[in-house]
């Protein structure tokens, strides 16, 4: 299936807990500011223009595998940063870094074993791995709201749990290996724009257009008021051998 594409420009207004994730993420780093850091699932790159702050000699290499996504990123940094489109189950980078960067992007692919594996081979040795995505009983209210209305297909998401994803990690080459699981919910301030961007997305993708607002009305009415989305954020630390 290939990378799904996104609403770009909404993504960029509503993602503020993405930033507060992000910035949680960046500040876990080990940096001296002169290496080069992979930002996979760099989005509009709000969490790359933190990264470069703590790169002043360096370079970020942002990978995404929406293209909407990319041209956001490029329009915002232009040479400052490598920007291009790729699935992260075929990431190839020209030459090794020195970390991956990654929020909010691990939960949707399915495949976290050739995940980390194609991640570990983008990794100088003994480089860092710090990211932070959806885990184990992310969203759990969310989901249950769904399929009260009634899901219109397959999950899209991988919330994996903390001890499956360290054990994944170590079979790819990781070492230093630590991940878990972080309660973390959001009362976003635009619940409709939040949850049709962020949430349900890739469900209305699978809806006819006249079905996809009456879909999201049906899922915020089973949230319920005040909407809150129950998030749980499974964070990793790993370096490689």
């Amino acid at each position: 299936m290939p990378p799904r594409e996104w609403d770009a420009v909404t993504y960029d207004r509503v993602s503020l807990p993405h930033l507060a994730w992000g910035r949680d993420v960046v500040e876990r780093l080990e940096l001296r500011g002169d290496e080069r850091v992979l930002d996979a699932g760099c989005g509009t790159g709000r969490v790359t223009e933190m990264l470069l702050e703590r790169l002043p000699r360096g370079r970020v290499v942002a990978v995404d595998g929406s293209q909407a996504m990319v041209d956001a990123a490029k329009q915002r940094f232009g040479d400052r940063v490598d920007a291009f489109r790729s699935d992260l189950l075929e990431l190839s980078v020209d030459e090794p870094v020195d970390a991956v960067l990654s929020t909010a992007t691990f939960h949707w692919i399915a495949d976290h074993d050739r995940l980390f594996a194609r991640l570990h081979a983008a990794l100088k040795p003994g480089g860092q791995l710090v990211a932070q995505c959806g885990g184990a009983g992310n969203v759990a209210s969310v989901e249950a709201a769904i399929a009260r209305v009634g899901n219109p297909g397959p999950s899209p998401w991988n919330f994996a749990g903390a001890r499956e994803t360290a054990e994944r990690l170590e079979r790819a080459g990781f070492t230093d290996v630590w991940t878990w699981l972080q309660p973390w919910p959001v009362q976003p301030p635009d619940p409709r724009a939040f949850f049709s961007t962020v949430i349900l997305g890739a469900h209305l993708d699978r809806l006819p257009e006249p079905e996809r607002e009456p879909f999201v009305d049906a899922v915020l009415a089973e949230v319920g008021e005040p909407v809150v989305a129950d998030y749980v954020r499974l964070n990793i630390l790993a370096r490689r051998t």
